[in-house]
């Protein structure tokens, strides 16, 4: 019996200091978080109004200068580095003209890197506006664009389709030497193309590259009266085609018995 309480008291004392040990534990990392809280509560007070000092843009446009960035976001509140709207910047910037995309970030302490992506442009549409390579269309203007660029012209939702077109019958015609320069889609949906050596070709509603590779066939066997050039040749067959000439010194000889 006496033997059992010694074992009890025993056990009794072992608990007692592995509680003791446990709640001190607890007690130590209680402190060690609230000193911490209120650590990061005085910094983040020190710093609030840590200001915007460095912007970093990355992406490399062309088009868009890192002044245009500057202005874009001068609205948007850059006195505080935590209390940055960074979806404001992003929304300014891609407000921008050429910019297609855009993604903004913060780097402590004073820094904001702005990703850019801008569009690039592969043709003229409806004259007053561009077509990027994935047939959008955005309103642009630069004394940076590439010489050259086609001219396409559609209804409103034919832009990806004219440009698709336009690069098949593009390469058709590159094959054979012939360089296309502008295409045509009318509100009733027929196909018109123009060369660089002046031949407008009317393709119709159907069937446009084989109408395409009609021209090319016959176009070496055609037989120009002298002083003539191909003018238009209408495709809209389905057999044959038929031909316009132009006399362009028949014509210069009207417009100066005119002048």
């Amino acid at each position: 019996m006496r033997q059992n309480l010694q074992k009890a008291i025993l056990n009794l004392r072992t608990w007692n200091w592995s509680v003791i040990l446990g709640v001190g534990f607890f007690i130590c990392v209680l402190l060690i978080l609230s000193r911490s809280f209120f650590w990061v509560s005085d910094w983040l007070v020190e710093h609030r109004d840590a200001q915007i000092k460095t912007l970093t843009v990355l992406g490399e446009p062309f088009y868009t200068s890192e002044q245009d960035i500057i202005s874009a976001i001068s609205e948007t509140d850059l006195k505080s580095f935590f209390k940055l709207d960074v979806k404001a910047v992003q929304a300014s910037v891609k407000a921008l003209p050429w910019v297609a995309s855009v993604s903004v970030r913060k780097q402590w302490p004073d820094t904001i890197q702005i990703y850019v992506t801008e569009h690039t442009p592969v043709a003229f549409w409806n004259s007053d506006s561009l077509l990027n390579e994935s047939g959008f269309i955005f309103q642009a203007s630069s004394d940076k664009l590439p010489e050259g660029l086609p001219q396409l012209y559609g209804p409103e939702g034919s832009e990806k389709e004219a440009w698709e077109t336009f690069l098949q019958l593009k390469e058709m015609l590159a094959v054979n030497s012939f360089e296309l320069t502008s295409l045509a889609l009318s509100e009733r949906f027929a196909w018109q193309l123009w060369l660089k050596n002046g031949i407008k070709l009317n393709l119709g509603r159907e069937e446009k590259a084989k109408r395409v590779q009609r021209f090319i066939d016959v176009y070496p066997l055609l037989q120009r009266p002298e002083g003539a050039l191909l003018d238009v040749i209408d495709l809209r067959y389905d057999t044959g085609l038929a031909v316009s000439w132009r006399y362009p010194q028949i014509q210069e000889n009207i417009e100066k018995s005119k002048a």
